[in-house]
């Protein structure tokens, strides 16, 4: 059987995943939740009540713009793997559950014209092909 995705390959060899995809899993789930706001949104008060500490405003507006800029950039990169991932799961699952469904149609289908023909609509529409 032919593997379509990475996802297929994850799911054919079990919990191999790299550090790298435990570290994307680990800050999916830290930065989507409400602690993680939070702590943001307290990250923005202190450098709001650091302006004294400053002497220079620029200096202050530069300092808070060039971390988050690059903080952002991060976690931008770092949300868009965790979707990809999830997006190619999602597909996978499909595609195993519409092989499952074209084989019992399949099955049922030797003495009804009509199961065959919607199980071979149903491997046009979802990009099955035929397998010998």
């Amino acid at each position: 059987m032919e593997q379509r995705s990475e996802a297929a390959k994850d799911r054919a060899g079990g919990d191999g995943r790299s550090v790298f995809d435990r570290f994307v899993e680990f800050a999916h789930h830290t930065v989507s939740r409400a602690p993680f706001f939070v702590l943001c949104a307290g990250i923005v008060a202190l450098w709001l009540i650091s302006v004294p500490l400053w002497t220079d405003l620029k200096t202050w507006q530069a300092a808070i713009h060039t971390v988050g800029s690059v903080f952002t950039l991060l976690v931008v990169v770092l949300l868009e793997n965790a979707s990809r991932r999830a997006s190619e799961s999602s597909h996978e699952k499909l595609n195993v559950m519409a092989e499952a469904i074209a084989a019992l149609l399949e099955s049922s289908a030797r003495d009804d014209p009509e199961l065959r023909a919607a199980a071979e609509r149903l491997r046009d529409a979802v990009g099955l092909e035929e397998r010998h």
